[in-house]
């Protein structure tokens, strides 16, 4: 296995209207979670946390020079190792327990941490037996209709479960923009988890594709437009009539 020094772990791409997408290069694509930054006027928001591998707030120092909210999409290992890094953590309550007592099971750590997701290691090679995720019980608990300020700008909290009971997307209606999490994104949509729910999935998908979305910030894979929210949407809800 490659192995790079820890400053190379991760990059960090400013995309517009103080959004910036932090990623993990050397984790494969499948595994590979995007982090979102959304910077507002008193305090900033962080939309999952990664692998945990490799500290973010070593490696990117700028994080924690603002206030900040560290925001759970959903529980899955590769959504919330870095979580235990920033004082404030919110998350649904179906998945507190999860982001409290993290386990190689309730993360899906176990099933999905091996060779197969790494292009490259930090520094030494991992033992995969010893990864762990550590806790990082909620400052807060966020559900349907709650409403993230960050001064100038406001997100809506919309419970979207499926892939996972407490799995949440972030709306803000001013700009239609969409942060979507691992319910919908421009590639293999994982729907049988060890609490996935089928039924749920589908009431997810419809709801969102009726949203006057313009830009989908999803959980893995490049951003897309609501026109393929839809498509993506229509395509999933047509295999599983």
């Amino acid at each position: 296995m490659k192995i790079v020094s820890r400053d190379q772990w991760f990059e960090v791409e400013h995309c517009y209207d103080g959004i910036s997408l932090i990623s993990e290069p050397f984790v494969r694509p499948f595994y590979r979670c995007n982090l979102w930054h959304v910077q507002g006027r008193d305090k900033d928001l962080l939309i999952d946390s990664g692998s945990g591998v490799v500290s973010l707030r070593e490696q990117l120092p700028w994080l924690t020079q603002r206030p900040l909210l560290a925001v759970a999409s959903h529980t899955h290992f590769d959504h919330i190792a870095g979580h235990h890094e920033f004082p404030e953590r919110l998350v649904h309550p179906a998945e507190a327990d999860i982001l409290a007592t993290p386990t190689g099971e309730n993360t899906l750590a176990k099933d999905y941490v091996g060779d197969e997701m790494f292009e490259a290691h930090p520094d030494c090679p991992l033992c995969y037996a010893e990864y762990r995720v550590k806790a990082a019980p909620a400052t807060r608990l966020i559900d349907e209709g709650d409403v993230l300020d960050l001064g100038n700008r406001v997100l809506e909290v919309l419970h979207t479960p499926g892939h996972s009971p407490g799995g949440i997307s972030l709306w803000e209606a001013k700009t239609q923009t969409l942060f979507s999490g691992d319910i919908i994104y421009d590639g293999p949509l994982i729907d049988n988890a060890y609490h996935s729910n089928l039924d749920d999935y589908a009431r997810s998908l419809a709801r969102l594709r009726n949203l006057p979305v313009r830009t989908v910030h999803g959980g893995h894979f490049p951003s897309f437009s609501g026109a393929r929210l839809r498509e993506l949407a229509d395509n999933w809800l047509r295999a599983h009539e």
